[in-house]
């Protein structure tokens, strides 16, 4: 019997997984969450061999959780779910030691056989998502170019950025701009929007 838990903040829908999980023989949800920060606790309170986590959970998001179960509860094999799946999001599940990664709209024997591969220690991709993610375009932003987009994607003003980066507002246009280049982007918002989808940010 493998035993699951269930991370997924929307009540009805974190319900249709675990009826759906409880119709196999071989599948038992021994814990069910509503948001991050209660994932650890419960694993090590439960001990499943698998667990199911919704990306977009309040309080932590889902490769938070997946890293900190990683290091805390290793034993514990990932499966991360997501909305609107895309190749980005699974490089980013892979560097956060995932095996598995699906959409929400994943059929319910999708689901089951993925957990079943996951606890035997295979990943569970789906495979078009999988080639997509080896064939996405491997980041060409520097490092600093990196701190700059992640301050723009919290919203960061120019200046703003420039202060928390010790950096003169000129030289954080200059990097807005060698970035939207870079990303072939037509805004700040479009170059955040395409380095999370390709797994960048």
């Amino acid at each position: 019997m493998i035993g699951i838990l269930v991370a997924e903040r929307r009540p009805m829908v974190r319900r249709g997984l675990v009826a759906s999980l409880e119709c196999e023989s071989d599948l038992k949800v021994v814990a069910e969450v509503g948001n991050g920060e209660d994932v650890v606790p419960a694993v090590r309170e439960y001990e499943p061999h698998a667990a199911i986590i919704d990306l977009d959970l309040p309080d932590v998001d889902g490769f938070t959780v997946a890293l900190r179960l990683h290091a805390d509860a290793p034993g514990c094999r990932v499966l991360l779910l997501s909305r609107q799946p895309n190749p980005g999001q699974v490089r980013r599940a892979f560097a956060v030691h995932a095996l598995g990664f699906m959409s929400l709209d994943a059929r319910p024997e999708q689901l089951a056989d993925g957990v079943r591969r996951i606890a035997a220690g295979r990943r569970a991709v789906d495979s078009e998502l999988a080639v997509a993610a080896l064939e996405a375009a491997e980041n060409p932003l520097t490092r600093r170019e990196m701190d700059v987009l992640r301050l723009a994607a919290q919203g960061a003003r120019s200046s703003e950025i420039a202060e928390q980066l010790f950096l003169s507002v000129g030289t954080v246009r200059n990097h807005l701009s060698r970035i939207m280049c870079k990303t072939h982007a037509r805004s700040r918002l479009d170059a955040v929007r395409i380095a999370s989808d390709s797994g960048w940010l």
